[in-house]
């Protein structure tokens, strides 16, 4: 922690990365262990039913050896399997895969989805900088299909490189802007690269009110439209809510809000908080405050979760 923090070039940014480490060290981190009591008493504060757990970025997508990430995904997943076994009416799991070694990341999915109970799986955007739209990925997405669960596409791997834009400028690295850009990259990859036209029945959740894609699709739909290389069966926004839905982690903001429903419908969006890395209190009065529709507030806040999920 030192190191990075002298590196940085004013001492403004040094006192601010010191504090954001201060915050993590004593905030977040004993939250993101406690899958219990403490837990479990903001979620009835709050008026939350049911978390869905995973484990917190970069997860097993940081680790370079493969036979070390199988180890570490399997411990990962029994570990959150366990914390549900203790409170089953209020947890769920999204299973850590080890898609370093693809046919291990199946068979791991398959056992987390069939003797743990989990409801799909979270990755971390790339693999040491392999993306889901690679061959080697197929058996992943069919084995998704055939179990019949979403993958949750999480913004979070570490970089494989960085772009000039970025330089000097370490404030737009991570979740301020830099993250969900790179992960909305990796879902438009999954979907140019004709993945859910080979695969109709995978489902792909994005985090923090889409990544941002909701308010491209126009765009997405017009470029496509003139590219005299288009492969798709349909035109990318018709994939959205289909195949791609969104939480509202991470961003509670009515407009926001509003845009993502005109642009993919309330059937596409679920309530997510981004605990703890978000506040509850203030994800949950966005949402209670937000301009639906009875029914749309109901296909947000639960519905349509429910459905997804089985749960």
């Amino acid at each position: 922690m030192q190191k990075v923090r002298d590196s940085l070039p004013t001492p403004e940014l040094r006192a601010e990365f010191a504090r954001r480490h201060a915050f993590f060290r004593d905030e977040l981190v004993p939250r993101l262990h406690d899958v219990g009591g403490r837990r479990i008493a903001e979620m009835d504060e709050h008026g939350i039913d049911v978390q869905v757990l995973s484990l917190t970025t970069p997860g097993i997508q940081a680790v370079a050896d493969a036979a070390q990430a199988c180890r570490d995904a399997r411990e990962a997943n029994d570990h959150l399997a366990d914390a549900i076994r203790a409170a089953p009416d209020r947890f769920r799991g999204f299973a850590a895969l080890p898609l370093q070694d693809p046919a291990a990341a199946v068979a791991e999915l398959r056992r987390a989805v069939e003797e743990l109970g989990f409801v799909g799986a979270l990755v971390n955007d790339h693999t040491l900088g392999r993306y889901l739209d690679e061959p080697q990925f197929e058996p992943f997405w069919l084995a998704l299909e055939d179990l019949d669960v979403p993958l949750y596409l999480h913004p979070g791997a570490p970089p494989v490189d960085r772009w000039h834009v970025l330089n000097g400028h370490p404030e737009l690295v991570g979740p301020s802007w830099s993250w969900g850009a790179e992960v909305s990259g990796h879902m438009l990859r999954i979907l140019f690269g004709g993945v859910l036209d080979r695969h109709p029945k995978a489902r792909v959740i994005l985090g923090h009110m889409g990544e941002g894609l909701p308010f491209l699709v126009s765009r997405l739909d017009a470029r496509y439209r003139q590219n005299p290389s288009r492969r798709l069966r349909r035109v990318p926004s018709a994939y959205f809510g289909r195949n791609i839905l969104i939480t509202t982690s991470g961003v509670c903001s009515h407009a926001a809000l509003t845009g993502a429903l005109l642009a993919l419908g309330s059937e596409a969006i679920m309530f997510a908080v981004d605990y703890p890395f978000e506040s509850t209190e203030e994800a949950v009065r966005f949402i209670r405050t937000a301009p639906l529709s009875p029914a749309e507030s109901d296909g947000i806040t639960h519905r349509n979760a429910q459905r997804l999920l089985r749960i």
